[in-house]
C-alpha cells in the first residue's frame, strides 16, 4: 500500500507514546509536518541472550527524521546518551530494539523492530 509520493503509508501515531515499526516503515504524526523513518540496522554487537558478556555491546539504529528538513541519524542501543536526537522542536527516542540476538543465527534486516518515542520540546 502506497500514499502521495510512491512511499509507503505512514501510521499515525500519538507523541510521548511508545511505537514500533520495522525496517522502511515510517509514522507520521497528526496536525504537524513530522515523519520518523527506521531505515536499518547496523553493527549489532548486543551481547546475545545465550551467552555470558563482559560488556552488553551497542546496535546502532538508523533513522531518518523530517519536518521542514530531512536528518538521518543513529541511535545506540548500548549508550543512553547517543539513544535519543533533537531535530527542531521534537525529541525521538530508542525505547528498544527487538528481536535480541542469540549465538546461533543471524538476524536479517527485516526482522528488526525498533520502539521509539516522539516528544515535542
Amino acid at each position: 500500500m502506497t500514499g502521495c509520493g510512491g512511499g509507503p503509508t505512514a501510521p499515525t501515531v500519538p507523541f510521548d507514546q511508545p511505537f514500533t515499526l520495522t525496517v522502511g516503515e515510517r509514522a507520521s504524526f497528526d496536525g504537524v509536518r513530522l515523519s520518523v523513518e527506521f531505515t536499518r540496522v547496523s553493527g549489532d554487537s548486543r551481547c546475545p541472550a545465550d551467552a555470558v558478556c563482559i560488556q552488553g555491546g551497542d546496535a546502532i539504529v538508523h533513522v531518518r527524521v523530517i519536518t521542514g528538513t530531512t536528518g538521518e541519524y543513529e541511535l545506540h542501543t548500548g549508550d543512553s546518551s547517543r539513544a535519543a536526537v533533537t531535530q527542531g522542536a521534537f525529541r525521538i527516542a530508542l525505547v528498544e530494539l527487538q528481536p535480541y540476538p542469540f549465538s546461533s543465527r543471524t538476524i536479517a534486516q527485516d526482522e528488526y523492530r525498533a520502539t521509539l518515542t516522539v516528544s515535542r520540546q
